[in-house]
């Protein structure tokens, strides 16, 4: 693919996450050969946002995620600042296909992570993490039959990036926790609707940040001062209606709520 090949496939995609509408590939001449290509279509859509990028996700951290969605490991999409939903306001769910609510423990950093030849180890990674945040995702795909379009075509239309919720900042002692084993309660219209634990995130979630760190490096990207990464769900996916309210409860680390509209 050529540059401008690129920039067509992302605005095909960017215009059906505007118009909420659905497709059932790429075309043909505009779908990425491998994963180095799909993330360069992924970028393009750094040009449509007005504000610096909010951050990255992590998509199919479990072994059920990886299932959902047809592929064999995580993926790396961008957050962009105009879809960063305040902590306790709404959504708008509109013709969002998969209508699921996800708890995610969120890493914000304060020092950039450049590329470079060496893999980064998980105490370097964390020694540049500057907080931690409890998080909801609230995922979406353009693609009608999400799960059959493979790991490139998802990377392209960023790993089913939507909208996110960033809870305030968690007590410093995160860092003295087993988040693998840390319990997150998923509370719908104040009921306990899912629980599940930090090992559902590619085993802990530091791990999953890691894995991004060094998935970012090795094609190129850095991980920046201030942005946040969501690492992925610890627990089932809620299923989500106009209506309803969605709270993430991380224990002594905090709660993180949405309302559906």
């Amino acid at each position: 693919m050529d540059h401008q090949n690129r920039r067509d496939a992302c605005a095909f995609l960017y215009r059906h996450w505007q118009l909420g509408s659905l497709c059932e590939n790429l075309p043909e001449e505009l779908r990425p050969a491998d994963r180095a290509e799909a993330y360069r279509v992924q970028s393009q859509i750094e040009e449509y946002s007005a504000q610096p990028l909010a951050g990255w996700k992590i998509a199919a951290t479990s072994t059920a995620g990886q299932a959902h969605i047809g592929v064999d490991g995580p993926l790396a999409g961008r957050l962009l600042a105009e879809r960063r939903i305040a902590d306790g306001g709404s959504m708008v769910l509109g013709s969002n296909l998969m209508k699921v609510a996800e708890m995610e423990f969120a890493f914000r950093f304060g020092e950039d992570l450049p590329p470079r030849a060496q893999a980064y180890s998980q105490a370097e990674v964390l020694a540049r993490v500057a907080a931690l945040h409890p998080a909801i995702e609230l995922p979406d795909s353009r693609y009608r039959h999400f799960e059959r379009v493979g790991a490139l075509q998802l990377i392209a239309d960023n790993a089913c990036a939507h909208y996110f919720v960033l809870g305030a900042t968690a007590p410093d002692s995160w860092r003295d926790l087993d988040l693998a084993q840390y319990t997150v309660r998923g509370m719908k219209n104040g009921t306990l609707a899912e629980t599940g634990r930090g090992s559902n995130v590619l085993g802990d979630p530091r791990l999953a940040l890691t894995w991004l760190a060094n998935e970012l490096s090795q094609f190129g990207y850095t991980l920046r001062k201030d942005q946040a990464v969501i690492t992925g769900t610890c627990l089932k996916p809620i299923a989500i209606a106009v209506g309803d309210r969605v709270e993430g409860d991380f224990g002594q680390l905090g709660r993180v709520a949405a309302a559906i509209a």
